[in-house]
């Protein structure tokens, strides 16, 4: 099963290294689609593991966008949120990088807080931690982040005991990945998380989403929507990130648009 999956995730890997770097202004939505699913294809795969997502824009705030039509606008932001299906198990992979290849201050700002949460919630994983804990860590790096930029107000604390992060990071840190994208298997159990142990495989995919026009306090990220995704498995004495292939860094970012 390990090796089906590895099979998986690094057939996602390459597909979306070929997609990404098709990432242009002007060019389609649904023409990334098109690159990824038939890069899976190409190499092997039965087909994408789930509906693509390719959210440019404001688009990419919406969780399960797959419309997959619009056109990609210079200065904005596009998520691609996708993963082939090998041997019956699925990859599954997010990656949000700019149309015109860089990053401008603003987006690099929130690229690296989504970023810090993202390498935290790795680092805690391991055999023998709860679930719960890995989702702790990066709802608190965000809500710290949100803070700093001034998106919330108050004690840290107080402000994770309420969950006012949700509005911006309304989703759990991980999902069980398989033989179904969103695989079977308890959270938890008598209402207590689950203990993480060896060959298991979670996703990490933290993420902030500004939707503008609803009723929140305008903020200077509005219609803006980051999420990074890897797939992760726990061994006995570590982790295996299986997606490790694919850059999250904003310099090997750009520097995979740029080639």
């Amino acid at each position: 099963e390990q090796e089906r999956i590895r099979a998986a995730t690094s057939l996602s890997v390459a597909g979306f290294k070929e997609a990404l770097a098709y990432v242009r202004p002007g060019r389609g939505e649904w023409e990334v689609e098109a690159v990824l699913e038939s890069a899976f294809r190409l190499r092997g795969a039965s087909g994408p593991a789930f509906p693509t997502i390719v959210g440019s824009g404001p688009n990419a705030r919406f969780l399960h966008y797959r419309n997959n039509r619009d056109e990609m606008r210079g200065g904005d932001l596009v998520l691609v949120d996708g993963g082939a299906e090998v041997g019956m198990y699925c990859g599954d992979i997010t990656r949000t990088v700019p149309v015109s290849g860089r990053f401008d201050p603003r987006q690099r700002d929130l690229y690296d807080l989504v970023l810090r949460a993202h390498d935290v919630a790795i680092a805690s994983i391991r055999a023998g931690v709860r679930l719960v804990e890995v989702h702790k860590k990066a709802c608190r790096l965000l809500t710290d982040g949100l803070l700093d930029v001034g998106i919330l107000e108050g004690d840290l604390d107080d402000l994770l005991e309420s969950e006012a992060y949700r509005p911006y990071f309304p989703h759990n840190t991980s999902h069980w990945l398989g033989l179904d994208v969103h695989d079977v298997g308890d959270y938890a159990r008598a209402g207590v998380s689950r203990v993480l142990e060896p060959g298991m495989v979670l996703t990490v995919e933290p993420g902030l989403y500004f939707p503008a026009g609803e009723d929140l306090p305008e903020t200077p990220f509005d219609g803006v929507g980051i999420r990074i995704e890897n797939d992760v498995l726990v061994l006995d004495d570590g982790v295996e990130v299986l997606t490790e292939d694919l850059p999250v860094a904003l310099q090997k970012i750009e520097g995979l648009l740029a080639g």
